[in-house]
């Protein structure tokens, strides 16, 4: 395996499944100066089960900015560093922006050692599209703060990705079935590749009742996967649009009632004669 002294080694964890995680990343984390953990105590037991001895620092949400310029410093000075998260693949809803990007500033090199990610797993495994997504994180914490965040959403076409945490799922759920319908599409993954690993999927009205009803699953690494908004038909045309042509074929015959409706609403005029045409077939019949 190729190894490189002062280097950053951007290296993922198991997010549960201690067999999940690569040899690769075993070797490098025995053989650079020093690894930084998001969390020492935690990260002490898959070191420990890995015969890792590599010294540790911590590098959270709290002090990266501040201590990522002294980590850089030592890799500058001829080590070599990795950087971990509690679980998963690191910068993805965890520290380590900060170190990464100074690191690239400074014209230190950064490699990445690929494994596991949750909600990449989860997106697996869902059966939502996966040609597009978008990956939101976790939302805020506040129920307003929330609301305003999925109602940015509300009309997105990609397969939206969220981590959330087991005291919020509830309310969660709740608020994008208020937002996003009853009937959205979506899916629930729960403690991937651990013991209890669970995947359902339902509308957004079925998880709902489910997550309120079984208290289990509102335990544990949740990753909650919502299918996009439908795409509009471009020949659909909008509800005001289709109110101006209907008031105006009540008194005008239909040529004239579409060149009006042309005008005061901007919508192609053979959208509008069509539509124009299906409404009086249908008042007709």
């Amino acid at each position: 395996m190729d190894f490189y002294k002062q280097c950053l080694y951007v290296v993922a964890t198991p997010i549960g499944n201690l067999a999940d995680f690569s040899p690769r990343a075993v070797e490098v984390l025995q053989r650079v100066d020093l690894i930084a953990v998001e969390d020492t105590r935690h990260s002490a037991r898959l070191l420990q089960h890995f015969a890792i001895k590599t010294p540790m620092q911590a590098l959270h949400e709290h002090n990266e900015r501040k201590s990522a310029l002294s980590f850089l410093q030592g890799i500058e000075s001829g080590q070599s560093l990795a950087l971990i998260s509690d679980a998963g693949t690191p910068l993805l809803s965890d520290p380590g922006y900060h170190l990464v990007r100074l690191a690239r500033e400074r014209g230190i090199r950064v490699v990445p050692v690929p494994g596991a990610c949750a909600a990449i797993a989860a997106l697996s495994v869902a059966g939502l599209a996966t040609d597009r997504f978008r990956f939101e994180g976790f939302l805020s914490a506040k129920s307003g703060a929330r609301r305003q965040q999925l109602e940015h959403l509300k009309h997105e076409t990609l397969t939206l990705l969220f981590y959330e945490s087991p005291h919020r799922i509830e309310d969660s759920l709740a608020d994008m079935q208020a937002i996003f319908g009853d009937q959205r599409q979506a899916v629930l993954a729960r403690e991937l590749t651990k013991t209890f690993e669970t995947i359902r999927n339902g509308t957004l009205a079925e998880l709902s009742q489910w997550v309120a009803g079984d208290a289990n699953q509102r335990k544990g690494e949740i990753v909650l996967l919502v299918q996009g908004a439908a795409v509009a038909d471009p020949d659909d045309l909008d509800a005001s649009a289709e109110r101006v042509l209907k008031i105006l074929l009540q008194d005008l015959p239909l040529k004239q009632a579409v060149g009006l409706a042309t005008e005061i609403t901007g919508v192609r005029k053979k959208k509008l004669y069509t539509r124009g045409l299906e409404l009086k077939q249908t008042d007709d019949g």
